[in-house]
């Protein structure tokens, strides 16, 4: 009977002593990194491991230090497990009721541009001369003897605590945003949590961040974009900016999209890719837009349509709300420690069970 032959010997030598104790100690060397990534799960750990990674690279990184305002993109940052330092830890509100503003009520809120230098803040709108500038971040003392403690700000319906500044401060930007604003920036006597599937009941711990929608960090891919500027063009509109997602950390490399799976992610400078010095990010949801997008950040005016009624024809993929289109991932670190442009981002364990507001991540 014939067939294919059958090196017999090659076998025999694959039994040998040396052959058995190579095999080993790559088991081992395998299980142990598992343990040390994920010791909750070491075998959903190992699995992930012999499973291929998808590696990008993180090409660029912005803050915004003021909620809906001009955002700063940064070669280096702290990531803290609020997010990146100094993100979103100060916003405008109403003084008549503390409740938050945002570009969705005012577009024009785009044209505040804002600037780092050492420790100052230098917040300006664009084509006038109005600028002020503030301590970044300001210490206790000095918030306790200029700025009064509130514990009713309101965000998304949510009461939180935070420092008033000021009414003369935010005057010169009355005539933008109205007469009755003022700035405040987040207190730490009173925490605020992570939202929906960031929720220690969906998460499964505590994490807290400042002034962002609901979670701490949004990761957003260059390749997601290129696919949507592709539609816009046939379809005869302009191409947008990254900028427009307002995300914190942008992303190259990967297919279109790849990123709606993402579990966990690692981010490590090349080179030292040892898990004790990785940072380390989970993702509980995909990030569901509002109209933000349609906002032009360099003129502050809002497109009618565009790119939302695109993204709804084909990205409202979530079965939690399946009202909106997502674009990019909501994050919440791990760790903490520092995150450079040129760093790179490897998915460390992918899901298709995301679903906004239900799934659990650990069921994920």
């Amino acid at each position: 009977m014939s067939g294919i032959p059958v090196d017999w010997e090659f076998f025999e030598h694959l039994r040998s002593p040396p052959a058995i104790v190579a095999f080993v100690i790559i088991f081992v060397a395998i299980l142990y990194a598992a343990l040390q990534d994920t010791p909750h799960d070491p075998f959903k750990s190992l699995l992930s491991l012999l499973s291929p990674k998808f590696n990008t690279e993180i090409t660029s990184l912005r803050i915004y230090p003021i909620k809906s305002c001009r955002g700063i993109p940064v070669t280096s940052r702290k990531l803290l497990k609020t997010g990146l330092f100094l993100d979103r830890n100060w916003m405008f509100v109403d003084a008549a009721t503390n409740k938050f503003i945002t570009i969705r009520q005012h577009s024009k809120m785009t044209l505040i541009d804002t600037a780092l230098s050492d420790d100052q803040l230098h917040i300006s709108i664009r084509g006038t001369g109005t600028q002020i500038s503030i301590l970044a971040p300001p210490p206790l003392e000095w918030l306790q003897e200029n700025c009064v403690l509130c514990s009713d700000v309101e965000i998304w319906g949510d009461k939180t605590d935070a420092w008033m500044y000021p009414a003369d401060l935010t005057k010169p930007f009355g005539a933008l945003l109205g007469p009755e604003i003022r700035l405040v920036y987040k207190a730490a006597s009173q925490p605020r949590l992570c939202d929906a599937n960031g929720s220690p009941e969906l998460l499964g711990r505590m994490q807290n961040h400042h002034f962002a929608d609901m979670m701490s960090v949004l990761v957003g891919s260059e390749a997601s974009l290129a696919e949507l500027n592709r539609r816009l063009a046939a379809g005869g509109h302009d191409e947008l900016t990254i900028e427009r997602f307002r995300p914190n950390i942008i992303v190259r490399g990967g297919e279109p999209w790849s990123e709606d799976r993402w579990k966990r992610l690692r981010i490590y400078t090349p080179g030292v890719r040892t898990f004790d010095q990785s940072l380390k990010l989970d993702c509980p949801a995909r990030c569901l837009r509002c109209q933000v997008p349609n906002v032009n950040p360099e003129t502050g005016v809002k497109h009618d349509a565009q790119p939302w009624k695109t993204l709804c024809e084909y990205r409202r993929i979530d079965l939690g709300f399946k009202g909106k289109p997502v674009f990019g991932m909501l994050c919440v670190p791990a760790n903490e420690g520092v995150i450079e442009v040129g760093m790179r981002l490897e998915v460390v364990e992918t899901t298709g069970k995301h679903h906004y507001t239900v799934a659990h991540f650990k069921d994920l």
